[in-house]
């Protein structure tokens, strides 16, 4: 994508009312706005749901199409990637998404305790080199960071084209005794998968696919069994 054509999308995110963009002050300072008060933003009590990582916004969208009384909030610091995202749900008119531009590792930050239902990360960089781990989405130091803003019970998604993630998610949360609900390590060839992994797929996905990678999910909560 051209610098020019970033740009672009940069400002006219900045007009979106469905994106916010705060600074890493707000965040570190507490001073968020909707920090414990999503509510305000979306103007109803409906569960909250994060697509973290969201790219181009497929997943975050998908989902507000398929269950219109819950709020998807993608959140990604590339905000030239998910202005796809953005102004797909402003042009279908799906008041129930939004986008919050920041760094995943500040999440907590920007939730209060207990107020996200559910959370996904779809096709994150599996950050394979041992210098890397500190960035894996799944890591023991991001799990904590997702348990303080889940509610009690509350799901995780993982699904990626990275047999290394899957395997590398699955031997932590066996280690660190949490409970798994599912797990397909090849979901279009294995039957029983949820609706929301089966038929929504992002660009990156469609392209695993194409290159025969199969695609795999969990879905887990951060409890002990």
């Amino acid at each position: 994508m051209g610098s020019k054509n970033k740009l672009k999308r940069f400002k006219e995110n900045e007009t979106f009312d469905n994106v916010i963009q705060p600074t890493r002050e707000e965040a570190v300072s507490g001073d968020f706005e909707f920090k414990g008060n999503w509510k305000s933003f979306f103007k109803n009590d409906n569960p909250i749901v994060l697509e973290l990582g969201c790219g181009k916004g497929e997943y975050t969208v998908g989902l507000a199409r398929m269950n219109p009384n819950v709020n998807y909030i993608g959140i990604d610091i590339k905000g030239a990637r998910f202005w796809r995202g953005a102004k797909t749900a402003l042009e279908e008119g799906l008041p129930n998404v939004a986008f919050l531009r920041t760094q995943i590792e500040l999440v907590e930050h920007f939730f209060g305790p207990e107020e996200v239902s559910e959370i996904w990360i779809t096709f994150p960089d599996p950050q394979i080199k041992y210098k890397r781990t500190k960035h894996r989405m799944t890591n023991q130091v991001f799990l904590d960071r997702y348990a303080k803003i889940l509610k009690p019970g509350g799901y995780i998604n993982l699904k990626t084209d990275s047999e290394f993630m899957h395997g590398y998610t699955l031997g932590l949360l066996h280690g660190l005794g949490y409970e798994i609900e599912y797990a397909n390590h090849d979901v279009y060839k294995n039957h029983g998968s949820p609706s929301e992994v089966l038929n929504i797929q992002t660009f990156y996905e469609k392209q695993y696919l194409e290159q025969g990678k199969p695609i795999t999910y969990v879905r887990f909560r951060l409890q002990t069994q």
